[in-house]
């Protein structure tokens, strides 16, 4: 009987060698075992900011596309944690979340210069060791604009340089908080007379502080007005674009806007200007903590960027006013290294400019 069976037992052998060794089998093997894990889960998306603002709108629109590309389709389920800029979210993501990926998290663009630059106790993370998922938006059809009610006692950049002048009242929201940041890296880099008001929880407060006159303006993305305050951009507006930042050329629909590097007084001031502006290429920040199960970051991060490419994405993106322009984990490390490697005299003064945006408030 042994003898009889011997042939069958070792073809049996033979074809399950043969399928180990076919071209795939190894990688489908691991699709089914995510899709798996991740069936009739749902996976948390936590934005650093309140409901309404610019990071929760591209939240929202990718969370519904990539529930389609995560293998096992889990829900994917937004839930907002604002506090300090973000920096609560990111703190949250990178040492509370869970690890095994079913948690992901978006906050402000700026969190990773904060990481790589240190000095700020309150930064629980390293931006290198999240698991990076990439960008929502490379910054190519967006632009972070100063806006500016028309009737500001300051009226152009001038006037704004001019010692001893009014100040600009711009609002902000938490430590940390690129709408802090850049005022005051304008203010240092270009002289300009900037005064801050912080601590608005969060980007629809500052929009109705602004509204109530109590400051006279704040900086936030082309993007954000679009989707939240699209009345900014009529002619017979309240609001107007006064200066532009995160680009190296001015943005095709504001051609008579200056940017910042423009201004620039030196090539010391450009340079820190340029340095700053190397965030705005992680505009849309998407990461999972760090140590989860590679083959779940891999689909996780396929998912984010083949979401980004989805035609009814792109098509409800147009339909809100915002730009889609992904890129992915690689390219997110890479840029944060660029940052890290940069001379060490800007790194000190870009840490400095945060320092003051936490003693301002």
């Amino acid at each position: 009987m042994s003898r009889r069976l011997a042939p069958t037992l070792c073809a049996f052998a033979a074809l399950a060698f043969s399928a180990l060794l076919r071209p795939g089998f190894i990688g489908e093997a691991r699709a089914d075992a995510v899709s798996d894990f991740y069936k009739g889960k749902s996976v948390q998306l936590i934005v650093g900011y309140g409901p309404g603002g610019g990071y929760d709108v591209y939240a929202r629109l990718m969370a519904r596309y990539m529930t389609k590309y995560i293998p096992g389709n889990p829900a994917v389920v937004v839930q907002n944690m604002p506090g300090a800029g973000s920096l609560l979210a990111a703190n949250y993501i990178y040492n509370l979340a869970a690890k095994d990926g079913t948690v992901i998290g978006t906050f402000a663009r700026n969190m990773p210069l904060m990481g790589v630059l240190g000095g700020n106790p309150a930064v629980k993370y390293d931006a290198r060791k999240f698991t990076w998922l990439g960008s929502a938006s490379s910054y190519e059809e967006d632009s972070y604009i100063m806006w500016v009610r028309k009737d500001a006692k300051v009226q152009t950049v001038a006037e704004a340089q001019q010692p001893g002048g009014p100040p600009l009242v711009l609002g902000g929201t938490g430590e940390g908080a690129t709408g802090n940041d850049v005022p005051i890296i304008l203010r240092d880099a270009l002289g300009m007379n900037i005064k801050q008001i912080t601590g608005y929880p969060d980007s629809n407060a500052i929009f109705l502080a602004i509204e109530r006159k109590e400051v006279e303006g704040r900086t936030t993305d082309l993007s954000a007005v679009r989707t939240n305050r699209p009345e900014w951009l009529k002619p017979n507006s309240y609001m107007r674009a006064f200066l532009q930042f995160g680009r190296a050329t001015r943005h095709p629909d504001f051609p008579d806007v200056p940017t910042a590097r423009e201004l620039a007084k030196d090539e010391k001031s450009r340079s820190l200007i340029e340095l700053a502006e190397l965030p705005y290429v992680l505009s849309r920040p998407f990461v999972a903590p760090p140590g989860i199960p590679a083959d779940r970051a891999q689909a996780l991060e396929k998912a984010f960027l083949d979401a980004g490419k989805d035609p009814e994405l792109l098509a409800e993106a147009d339909r809100l006013g915002i730009g889609v322009s992904p890129i992915g984990g690689k390219q997110a490390v890479a840029l944060i290294d660029k940052i890290a490697n940069a001379p060490q005299e800007q790194r000190d003064y870009i840490r400095e400019l945060f320092a003051k945006s936490k003693a301002d408030k």
